[in-house]
C-alpha cells in the first residue's frame, strides 16, 4: 500500500464556524445548551498551500505536488487551471471529478494537503488526510486530546477505506509510544499503524494515545479487487470494509459465463511495488468441488477467467496447473491466520 507522503513544514490556516440561529424580535434567547461534541473544524485552502492529488488513470498529475498560486488558482496538466483557494478537500475532489469526466469514465481522486502557507491561524494543528469522511487541519484545545477524540471529528472512514491508519509524529515531539512505532529513514519523524473498525473507532483501547501538535494522521484508499475474462461482469469489486474476498465469492458476484474455464483461471497479484505481477494458478472447479482450498482475492488482485480450450490444446494447458496453487493457496491463509 502506498502511504501519502507528508511534509508538515508549516501550520495550516483558516477555520471556519458556522454561526448558530439568531431568535427573532422579542423573543428571548435560550440557554445555549451543553454541547454534545467539540465544534467540526472545516480547512479552506489558500494561497501557496501545497497539495498532492491521487488520481487513478491519470498519471500526469497523479502522486505530484501541486502549489496553490499567489492569485489562488492551481496550473495542472490535463484539468486546466481552476480556482482552488476558498475551497475545502472535498469541494476541490469534486470539481476535479467533473472535470476528469471528459477524459475517463468515473474518476477517482484524492487531495491531500501537505504544506500550508499561514502558520498563524491555527494553533497546535492536528493533520487529518486521505480517506476520513472530513479530512482536514484540526486544532488540539486547551486540554490534552485522544486519538479517539481527534477521530469522533473527522465523521469516521470512507466506506473505500483501509482501516489500518497510519500515524506519523515529529520527532521533537518525542516518540510514539505505540509498539510497532519505526524511525523513518532520515531521523525526522516516527510513524506507526493503527487498527480502525468499521465505524471509525480504535480497535485497541491500548493504543489510544494523547495526540500531539503537528501529527498527522493518514488513512489510505483500498485497492478494490479486478475481475476479467469470461465472466458476465468484469470491472473492479470493492472491498469496502472487509480485507479480502474469497477468489469463489468474487466469481459468484461476476458470473461465469457458459465458456468459462473455471479450472483454469489464474490470480494476477502485485509484486515488486507493482511494477510486475505475479501469475497464480487457481483451480476453482476444484474449489467448489470440496477438493481444493478456496483462494484469499486481497486488494488489487486481478481474477483473470480463461475461456475454455477445445480438442488437443485443452489436454495440453491442463499439465501446467501441477500443484503450486494449492501450496500457495495453503501458505497466503496460515499468513492472514496470524494477522
Amino acid at each position: 500500500m502506498t502511504w501519502p507522503l507528508l511534509l508538515l513544514t508549516c501550520a495550516p490556516a483558516a477555520l471556519v464556524a458556522q454561526p448558530g440561529p439568531v431568535p427573532a424580535a422579542g423573543q428571548q434567547e435560550p440557554a445555549p445548551a451543553e454541547p454534545s461534541e467539540p465544534p467540526r473544524a472545516v480547512y479552506l485552502m489558500s494561497p501557496n498551500d501545497q497539495v498532492v492529488i491521487r488520481a487513478q488513470n491519470v498519471e500526469e498529475i497523479s502522486e505530484r505536488p501541486f502549489r496553490i498560486d499567489t492569485e489562488g488558482y492551481l496550473n495542472l496538466p490535463v484539468v486546466g487551471r481552476i480556482r482552488a483557494a476558498g475551497l475545502t478537500v472535498e469541494q476541490l475532489e469534486a470539481l476535479l471529478v467533473d472535470r476528469l469526466r471528459i477524459f475517463i469514465l468515473n474518476p477517482e481522486v484524492v487531495v491531500s494537503v501537505i504544506e500550508t502557507g499561514r502558520q498563524q491561524d491555527v494553533a497546535n494543528p492536528v493533520f487529518l488526510v486521505g480517506a476520513f469522511k472530513v479530512p482536514g487541519v484540526y486544532s488540539l484545545g486547551s486540554r490534552p486530546e485522544t486519538l479517539s477524540e481527534i477521530l469522533m471529528k473527522t465523521g469516521g472512514l470512507q466506506p473505500a477505506a483501509n482501516r489500518r491508519v497510519r500515524i506519523i509524529r515529529r520527532a521533537e515531539q518525542g516518540r510514539l509510544d505505540l509498539p510497532n512505532a519505526t524511525d523513518s529513514s532520515d531521523g525526522k519523524t516516527t510513524y506507526a499503524e493503527i487498527l480502525l473498525t468499521a465505524t471509525g473507532e480504535l480497535a485497541n483501547p491500548a493504543e489510544n494515545i494523547v495526540a500531539k501538535p503537528f501529527d498527522a494522521l493518514v488513512a489510505a484508499k483500498t485497492e478494490p479487487i479486478y475481475v476479467t475474462g469470461e465472466v458476465s461482469r468484469t470491472g473492479a469489486f470493492p472491498l469496502e470494509d472487509r480485507e479480502f474476498f474469497t477468489a469463489t465469492q468474487i466469481l459468484a458476484m461476476a458470473g461465469a459465463a457458459p465458456t468459462a474455464d473455471i479450472a483454469n483461471a489464474r490470480v494476477l497479484r502485485a509484486v515488486n511495488d507493482g511494477a510486475q505481477r505475479a501469475e497464480i494458478p487457481v483451480n476453482l472447479q476444484d474449489v467448489l468441488q470440496g477438493r481444493a482450498n478456496d483462494f484469499p482475492l486481497m486488494a488489487n488482485d486481478v481474477l483473470y477467467i480463461p475461456r475454455k480450450k477445445t480438442g488437443t490444446g485443452a489436454i495440453f494447458a491442463r499439465l501446467g496447473t501441477v500443484a503450486i496453487s494449492g501450496v500457495v493457496t495453503s501458505i497466503i491463509w496460515v499468513t492472514l491466520g496470524r494477522r
